[in-house]
């Protein structure tokens, strides 16, 4: 299987050649939104984190930020904060730049406020937007895929029909050497016992369950008890009763293959 795809400097392949337009914080949110709506070729990601966050959760806010700008299906970013917040435009830019992509940071209060801000930053996005025009699709084979795959609202036959079939072609995919992400801890729950006995080795099986254990304390932590319940109407109507039902047909996406790892959020396998 071959298909054609943009190689990034890291040895990456993407389908797609974005120029991303990144906020680092809620506050950045409108200028960025805006730059990418005056620029032909860019995108945008809104989110509302970026300030008044410490420790882990300040860390795992810049990985995900840094890691959407670094996926492979953009080209480069342009990287827009206010100024005053947690996590900074320039350091979230020098991160991307470190993975070979171009990456422009754009600091509103530098600027004086928002319409200058929106104007500087249309003329970095712009320039990046031209650079990715002249890149060409190069034919790459199919161990550089990486599928990511993710349930939506379930009903009675998610488990017999479309995740079923998700999963032969997640399997045809790691037979030729791809990669198949299984997303979604709280739709293993309950079927996390499957996906133990496919496991590469004991470490892997024991991250599996750390993980599904640090998702049901956190809901424990707020008096909620994951097991037993659905919490999701969409589920209830569709004929879902419990998460361990929708979770049983969930884990159909990842076919029969063998589990290689658990990655922690916003990682790269």
């Amino acid at each position: 299987m071959r298909f054609w795809g943009y190689k990034r400097p890291d040895g990456r392949v993407g389908t797609r050649n974005h120029v991303l337009v990144l906020p680092t914080v809620v506050c950045a949110n409108q200028v960025a939104g805006s730059i990418a709506s005056l620029v032909a070729g860019t995108v945008t990601i809104a989110h509302q984190h970026g300030c008044t966050q410490m420790g882990g959760d300040l860390e795992q806010t810049i990985r995900t930020l840094v890691g959407t700008a670094a996926n492979p299906n953009v080209y480069g970013a342009v990287v827009v904060g206010l100024g005053c917040e947690a996590v900074s435009a320039r350091s979230v830019a020098a991160a991307v730049r470190a993975s070979g992509k171009p990456a422009l940071e754009l600091v509103v209060q530098d600027h004086g406020g928002t319409l200058s801000a929106i104007a500087a930053g249309s003329r970095l996005a712009m320039d990046l937007s031209q650079q990715a025009s002249l890149l060409r699709r190069v034919e790459c084979g199919a161990a550089q895929i990486v599928l990511g795959t993710e349930c939506g609202g379930s009903d009675a036959c998610s488990g017999l029909s479309a995740n079923p079939a998700l999963g032969w072609v997640s399997d045809r995919l790691v037979e030729m050497g791809a990669t198949v992400l299984l997303a979604e801890t709280t739709e293993l729950i309950g079927a996390e016992h499957i996906l133990c006995r496919r496991a590469a080795g004991e470490e892997v099986e024991q991250a599996l369950m750390a993980a599904i254990e640090q998702t049901e304390n956190k809901a424990l932590a707020s008096g909620l008890d994951l097991r037993g319940t659905q919490p999701t109407p969409g589920n209830i109507e569709g004929g879902i009763t419990t998460i361990e039902e929708k979770s049983l047909g969930c884990v159909h996406k990842a076919g029969a293959s063998v589990l290689q790892q658990v990655v922690p959020y916003a990682c790269t396998p």
